[in-house]
């Protein structure tokens, strides 16, 4: 069913890799109820909520699709849901909101069964692929470096070395030297066992805690929220939600295709130009995004720490089969997975090995042509530093045409690309990103 000696694989390999993958997001299942308790949603509504989306997606890309790349709701998007969304009508619920993302995910599934995103995905020239991969490695190791403390805001200059003698650093520095001794040594499952080992020097010096009762029964206390078209276009046109249903199309779209690349370019799954089984993979967020908006929370998106999997071998459907199956476990250990979770340590040294791995990618740039390198290098420079995969795509499409008309390529440059630089201008002027 998943193929495994096609893509040289084992089932242990792809279940190893479908344990990284679910350890370096789990956070989301505790993440994304506190941002959304801010708008007033239940906490148990949006942790089940959360864990049905993250299933549905992942499950759909793993029987369907046959990709180790992890669906879930996706940070950023749930910040721009609460504080913006929200925000910018006082007389806005959050059923309300929870409507716009209904009927955004409905037209990201029209999208998704017609052509449009394949030969999206097929536009994108391949100097801003590797950009986008090299990118998003960036980008994951800058939140490891983040999460672990290793990197501090500072006043005037953004961020800062961390204090290395905290406890929360000294064991990421632990973890993240085990690691890169096992991979140097080219020991099989270096990532996860580095996190294996790290989790048990938490344990011991108490900085991993389990308190209290470590399951507990899910439970929706508010039910469905959201499940009549009609009614959920209604609450849009009464509210004028629009352009928040715009911004949500244009930034999943972005940041799920682009990762889709990414993590499929680094498991060498890209066939040429093309992502094979792309509609079903493109399917797969659009369901979910529907199907969570539904039980109430934020739209979804492929997971960039899919690429921790695909770093220990995971090539297949079965990676992310096994992290839908730690999902549903999840949803009845959620003190235990919020344990973890609140140990950035444990997956701070994945995400930043992660990212050492993807940056390789810029070595297959043409860095000798300025009009294929630039667009590449503000892709690149702009993803860790705006925390926005969509804001960095955006940038490189805006400049690769512009570029390309000043060099009298224009007719190099596929018609798609043209389209959406004027859309992703528009975006960063007038709407939130």
């Amino acid at each position: 069913m998943f193929h495994l000696k096609e893509q040289n694989t084992t089932v242990k390999t792809e279940i190893i890799a479908g344990f990284t993958t679910f350890l370096t997001m789990a956070y989301i299942v505790i993440v994304n109820p506190i941002i959304l308790a801010d708008a007033g949603v239940p906490f148990e509504q949006v942790f089940l909520a959360t864990i049905v989306a993250a299933v549905i997606g992942t499950l759909w890309m793993a029987l369907f699709a046959n990709y180790p790349i992890a669906i879930a709701p996706g940070m950023g998007l749930n910040a721009y849901f609460t504080s913006t969304v929200l925000a910018s009508d006082g007389q806005l619920d959050y059923m309300a909101a929870f409507s716009a993302v209904f009927i955004a995910g409905l037209l990201f599934i029209l999208l998704s069964l017609t052509p449009f995103r394949e030969k999206l995905i097929q536009s994108i020239p391949e100097s801003l692929k590797l950009g986008i991969t090299a990118g998003i490695g960036l980008f994951i190791a800058f939140i490891g470096l983040r999460l672990s403390g290793l990197v501090a805001p500072h006043e005037s200059n953004l961020v800062k070395l961390g204090d290395l003698t905290s406890a929360p650093v000294l064991l990421t520095l632990f973890g993240l030297l085990v690691t890169i001794i096992l991979m140097a040594l080219n020991v099989y499952g270096s990532i996860f066992i580095g996190m294996i080992l790290t989790g048990i020097v938490a344990l011991l010096t108490g900085q991993l805690k389990f308190e209290g009762a470590l399951w507990q029964l899910p439970h929706l206390p508010e039910g469905i929220l959201v499940w009549n078209p009609i009614q959920a276009a209604g609450d849009v046109i009464s509210h004028g939600l629009y352009g928040v249903v715009l911004a949500f199309l244009i930034v999943t779209l972005f940041d799920t295709t682009g990762t889709m690349i990414g993590v499929a370019k680094q498991a060498g799954l890209m066939k040429g130009n093309t992502l094979p089984r792309a509609r079903h993979a493109l399917l797969a967020d659009s369901v979910a995004a529907t199907a969570g908006a539904m039980f109430g929370t934020s739209p979804t998106s492929a997971y960039v720490e899919s690429s921790s999997g695909v770093a220990v071998g995971g090539r297949t459907g079965l990676t992310t089969l096994t992290v839908a199956i730690l999902f549903i476990v999840a949803a009845f250990f959620g003190p235990f997975v919020s344990a973890l979770s609140g140990v950035a340590a444990i997956t701070a040294p994945a995400l930043i090995i992660v990212g050492s791995l993807m940056i390789g990618s810029v070595k297959q740039i043409d860095w000798d042509s300025f009009d294929e390198a630039f667009p590449a290098f503000l892709v690149i420079l702009t993803m860790p530093l705006t925390s926005s995969i969509a804001t960095g795509i955006a940038l490189g499409f805006i400049t690769y045409p512009l570029l390309k008309i000043v060099k009298g390529k224009a007719k190099q440059v596929p018609i798609l690309l043209y389209v959406f630089a004027v859309l992703f201008t528009y975006q960063l002027l007038f709407l939130p990103h």
